[in-house]
C-alpha cells in the first residue's frame, strides 16, 4: 500500500502536537531561569562629565580591597592601564585624534541585573546577591574555567595567572564594607562626587534629575544602564558617546536572554526531524495495520476455496 502526501502531512500534524507541547513547556522552562530584579538592589553612579581623574578612586579601592598597588607600569606610581589581577576599579581617559574632546572613564563591574558572568559560571562561584543585587565571587566553589571572562560583554572579570590558588578578581561593591555600614571605596574618596553609592531606583531618578536640570549636557539625554544589556547597577551620564567609555551598545535584551532566545529556536530547529520521524512512524504502523488487515481477508478467501 502506497503511502499517500495527504496520509504523510496528517499523520506529521498528529505526532507534531505533542512535539509542539514539549517544546513548549521548555520553552517556558527557559524563560522561568531569567534572573528576577532585586528588590533592594544598590549600586553607582557615575558622571563623566564631573570627574576629574584625580584617581584617588582607584587608591581607595586598592585600600578597600586589601589589594598591592598595582605598579607594574610605573614603579613609582599606582598607575595601572585597565582592570587585571589586582585592579578592580580604574580611570581611563577617552580622547579623540583630533583633540577635540576628551573624557574620564571609570570602569569596574556593572552588577547586571541579569549577570552574563553568573549565567555561564557552572558552579555558581559568581552569583547575583538576590536582596542587594551585588555580583560576587566564592572562590571555594570556583574552578578556574574562566567563563566568566568570555561571557561578560563588558570584559570585567580578570584571572590570576599566578600563584597557587589564583583568583577571579572584580568589583564586589565592598560587600565586607556595606555589612558594616561604610560605603564602597570609590565612592568614599571622590572629591567631586563624580561616583555617588546608593539604591538603585535613587540613583536612577537622581540622574534623570541632572539632565532635566542641565539640558543638553549629557549625550542623549540618556542614562547608560537604565535598561542597556537588560539593566545594570552601575548606571552612567555621559557627555561623549558611551562607546568612547568603552560601554558597548547591547540593547535592552541581557546577554543570557539572547543566549535562551537562540537556544529555544535550537530546539525548535531540533525537534522538526523527531516530529518528521514521528510522523513516519505513525503512517508506517497504519500501513502495517492495513498489510495486516489484507493478508488475513486472503487467509480467510484462500481457506474458503479449500473448503469448496
Amino acid at each position: 500500500m502506497a503511502i499517500t502526501r495527504r496520509e504523510l502531512i496528517t499523520g506529521i500534524a498528529k505526532a507534531g502536537v505533542p512535539a509542539a507541547v514539549a517544546v513548549t513547556v521548555g520553552s517556558e522552562v527557559l524563560k522561568a531561569e531569567t534572573i528576577p530584579v532585586p528588590s533592594a538592589a544598590v549600586g553607582l553612579l557615575y558622571d563623566a562629565t564631573i570627574c576629574i581623574g584625580c584617581k584617588a578612586c582607584v587608591a581607595a579601592c586598592a585600600e578597600a580591597n586589601d589589594t598591592p598597588p598595582d605598579t607594574r607600569g610605573d614603579a613609582l606610581h599606582q598607575a595601572p592601564s585597565d582592570l587585571n589581577d589586582l585592579t578592580r576599579n580604574v580611570i581611563k581617559l577617552y580622547k579623540a585624534e583630533d583633540g577635540s574632546e576628551f573624557s574620564f572613564a571609570k570602569r569596574q563591574c556593572m552588577h547586571c541585573l541579569d549577570p552574563a558572568c553568573a549565567a555561564g559560571c557552572p558552579f555558581q562561584a559568581l552569583h547575583k546577591d538576590p536582596e542587594s543585587g551585588i555580583v560576587n565571587w566564592s572562590a571555594n566553589e570556583c574552578i578556574g574555567c574562566r567563563y566568566c571572562t568570555i561571557t561578560c560583554p563588558y570584559h570585567i572579570p580578570r584571572f590570576q595567572w599566578v600563584g597557587f590558588n589564583p583568583r577571579v578578581t572584580k568589583c564586589e561593591l565592598c560587600s565586607h564594607r556595606l555589612a558594616q555600614g561604610l560605603k564602597p571605596g570609590c565612592t568614599s574618596v571622590c572629591p567631586t562626587g563624580a561616583v555617588i553609592f546608593g539604591p538603585r531606583p535613587v540613583l536612577l531618578l537622581e540622574a534623570k534629575r541632572r539632565i532635566e536640570n542641565s539640558p543638553g549636557r549629557y549625550y542623549e539625554n540618556r542614562v547608560y544602564g537604565e535598561t542597556d544589556n537588560g539593566g545594570t547597577q552601575a548606571l552612567y551620564l555621559s557627555h561623549v558617546p558611551f562607546e568612547k567609555l568603552g560601554l558597548p551598545e547591547l540593547g535592552p535584551e541581557s546577554v543570557p536572554a539572547k543566549t535562551l532566545r537562540w537556544q529555544r529556536r535550537f530546539y525548535q530547529y531540533f525537534a522538526l526531524p523527531a516530529v518528521l520521524y514521528a510522523g513516519l512512524v505513525q503512517v508506517i504502523r497504519k500501513n502495517l495495520k492495513g498489510h495486516e488487515a489484507d493478508a488475513h481477508e486472503r487467509e480467510k478467501e484462500t481457506g474458503l476455496r479449500a473448503q469448496l
